[in-house]
């Protein structure tokens, strides 16, 4: 291929064209998305580049940005009347009204350092967060209600990173570092005794009840890879249910029961243990019933995506976040 100067000024795009030069053709382009990937120089958790939040149509493959910020949003819940979604920024959570596609801070007290592992209870009246307590040992459970208010503290002590209510809201599960190592843990939702359900070496994390809370869905890199896994409610018979091809983080359960989706990191990017920000990664799709994998989303993205549910309550879409520089909002 012969080198050509293409001066200092290089514009990229798509176009479709006819072979013949008499036939004129017309072609649509859908979920065209331009990146600005992160500097060299960025530190991680320190420096951020803008979010986009978006909707994805499971079965089509359709996506739709529905707004944009050049500050960090992560985690995105759906409220289950479909009307409205739950995302921190800045240690701060959001209500964002799908209808006017307008964010408002939702009120947590002197609750402010809120880190992506919130999730709301399966009847949308609770809200479960995670936030950064340095003189507990840092990140600790609280609940709260989904209208904001003041929250509870729930774990004593942490590194505890909140994941999942129970389909009858009275237990909650999280990750938990305890003797040195990161396993999950229930506890009541009110508070009390921590009752350890993984004890293999290794990192344990993600855990999120199926709707009919007979088992546990997690990820774990027990095995040297990051993948799914799946136990019964008591932390019994654990099996993987990915092979290791990727890094696989965060297996959400869709409301009918039927789905698992995921967020995938190429293997020779990340490490076993981390999800980091701004990587190229893989939304995907698995059966709950048995099947292989696929993927239904490329993006920019990575820690902050989805981490917690993010689920619509008729289990057709997605809402999660993407990345580039530049972002505006709109």
């Amino acid at each position: 291929m012969a080198d050509v100067d293409l001066g200092d000024d290089v514009y990229v795009g798509l176009f479709v064209g006819s072979h013949n030069a008499d036939v004129t053709e017309t072609g649509v382009f859908r979920d065209v998305r331009i990146a600005v990937p992160a500097h060299d120089g960025l530190v991680q958790y320190k420096e951020y580049l803008g979010s986009r939040l978006e909707l994805l149509d499971v079965a089509t493959g359709n996506r739709e940005v529905i707004y944009t910020s050049p500050k960090s949003l992560q985690a995105p819940n759906w409220r289950p009347d479909g009307k409205s979604l739950i995302y921190n920024s800045e240690g701060r959570m959001y209500n964002f009204d799908l209808a006017t596609r307008q964010p408002a801070p939702l009120p947590t007290g002197d609750v402010t350092n809120n880190n992506n592992d919130h999730v709301l209870s399966f009847d949308g009246k609770m809200l479960g967060l995670s936030s950064g307590v340095e003189k507990l040992g840092g990140s600790i459970a609280y609940t709260v209600a989904a209208t904001g208010g003041t929250p509870r503290q729930v774990t004593p002590r942490g590194p505890s990173y909140l994941h999942s209510w129970s389909p009858d809201g009275r237990y909650l599960l999280f990750t938990g570092q305890r003797h040195d190592d990161f396993d999950i843990y229930r506890i009541p939702a009110r508070g009390g005794k921590e009752v350890n359900l993984t004890a293999t070496a290794g990192l344990d994390d993600g855990p999120e009840y199926t709707p009919d809370g007979r088992y546990i869905y997690f990820n774990s890199n027990r095995t040297g890879t990051m993948q799914l896994w799946r136990m019964k409610a008591d932390g019994s018979q654990q099996e993987a249910i990915t092979h290791g091809e990727y890094q696989d983080w965060f297996p959400h359960v869709s409301p009918d029961g039927k789905w698992l989706a995921f967020v995938s990191f190429l293997k020779d990017e990340v490490g076993p243990g981390d999800h980091p920000f701004y990587k190229h990664v893989y939304l995907r799709l698995l059966p709950v019933a048995g099947g292989e994998p696929k993927v239904i989303a490329y993006l920019y993205g990575g820690q902050g995506t989805m981490n917690t549910p993010s689920w619509s309550p008729d289990s057709k879409r997605l809402a999660f976040i993407s990345n580039t520089t530049g972002s505006e909002n709109q």
